[in-house]
């Protein structure tokens, strides 16, 4: 692993997730482990020798752990959750426009970034895509659980779709993916709205 070999925090920082796709494979494993088969579906620009140096690296590093065939964040590595959150907000800002692919987890990962409380209201949601299952559990207005997997409880709503940006930009871009079938709800329509009306990004 290159090293810039200095004392700084910020340098030694950089030593363990500055390297090309360091971050956006922690990124995929904020909402749970994951397999390299996923991780590679997940980032698919990424190419297989690259992917499996960069988790060599994070697992050198202390960032990643490995949990039989699975990677998984080390208590240290998630302690980047705010880190994240500052660049999605510094992202979000930037006068040059965003092009390409979002990943599900992203997506996710955006309802989680830009959550606004607002009291008053309980949901359960489950997102599905073709290949993975999301819980988002919503008490008295505050997210209290967004994580990969299906939800413990049987949910108020489930949402399906592989394209859920409509999830993200507001209610009115969530009403229109529904109407193209891109996204499909069972169940509680009112109550993803709320979810997406919470977490509409800037």
């Amino acid at each position: 692993m290159r090293t810039y070999g200095q004392a700084c925090p910020v340098a030694h920082a950089l030593d363990a997730v500055g390297d090309r796709w360091s971050l956006l494979v922690v990124r995929e494993l904020r909402l749970g482990p994951r397999r390299y088969s996923d991780l590679a579906a997940a980032l698919p620009g990424i190419g297989p020798s690259v992917l499996s140096q960069r988790l060599r690296d994070l697992v050198g590093a202390g960032v990643l752990e490995q949990r039989g065939p699975a990677y998984a964040l080390t208590p240290w590595g998630a302690g980047l959750e705010p880190v994240f959150r500052a660049l999605a907000a510094w992202g979000m800002a930037s006068p040059t426009p965003r092009t390409g692919p979002v990943s599900a987890d992203s997506v996710l990962l955006g309802l989680r970034t830009f959550f606004a409380r607002t009291p008053g209201w309980d949901a359960v949601v489950e997102v599905r895509t073709a290949r993975e299952a999301y819980r988002v559990v919503v008490v008295d207005g505050e997210l209290r659980e967004l994580a990969r997997g299906a939800a413990a409880q049987a949910p108020d709503a489930v949402v399906t779709g592989d394209d859920l940006d409509g999830l993200t930009d507001g209610p009115d871009a969530f009403d229109a993916a529904v109407a193209a079938g891109a996204l499909e709800v069972s169940g509680d329509v009112e109550a993803v709205r709320r979810l997406v009306a919470s977490a509409a990004r800037p």
